[in-house]
C-alpha cells in the first residue's frame, strides 16, 4: 500500500508558509541585532558623558581608532541610537504583517486538509473557473 502523494497546489501552500516562516525568522533575528546595537550604544552614551571636554575621546573607524571630540562622538551615537529606534519600529511592522499572513496560511492549509479536498484545489485558487 503505497502513501498518496499530496498534490501540487498543497505542496505549493505549504512551500509558502514555510518561506513566510524563515522570512519572519530572519525579521526577528534583526530585530534582536538592532535592540543589541541600541544597547551597546546607550552604554556607550552613558559612559561618554561621564567624560570631561579636555579629554581625549576616539571612534573606531574600521580597525582603527581615530581621535574625536566629545560632542561629534555624542551627535554620532544619538542619531545611531535614533535610526536604530526607527529601524526596529519598520521590523515589529513587518513582524506583526508577517505573523498575520502566517496565521491566515495555517488555517488555509488546515482548512483544505478538513474538507476533504486534498486531491482538488479549493475554488478560489483553482484557475480553470
Amino acid at each position: 500500500m503505497s502513501t498518496p502523494q499530496m498534490p501540487p497546489w498543497l505542496q505549493e501552500q505549504i512551500m509558502k508558509l514555510q518561506q513566510s516562516q524563515q522570512n519572519l525568522q530572519s525579521i526577528m533575528t534583526q530585530k534582536q541585532h538592532l535592540e543589541m546595537e541600541k544597547a551597546e550604544t546607550a552604554k556607550a552614551l552613558e559612559e561618554l558623558k561621564k567624560v570631561t571636554e579636555g579629554d581625549a575621546v576616539y571612534k573606531h573607524a574600521g580597525t582603527v581608532l581615530i581621535k574625536s571630540t566629545k560632542k561629534e562622538l555624542v551627535d554620532e551615537l544619538e542619531e545611531k541610537q535614533e535610526m536604530a529606534k526607527t529601524r526596529v519600529i519598520v521590523l515589529e511592522k513587518q513582524e506583526t504583517r508577517v505573523k498575520e499572513s502566517l496565521k491566515e496560511q495555517e488555517s488555509k492549509i488546515t482548512e483544505m486538509m478538513k474538507s476533504g479536498s486534498a486531491n482538488s484545489p479549493p475554488a478560489e485558487d483553482n484557475p480553470r473557473k
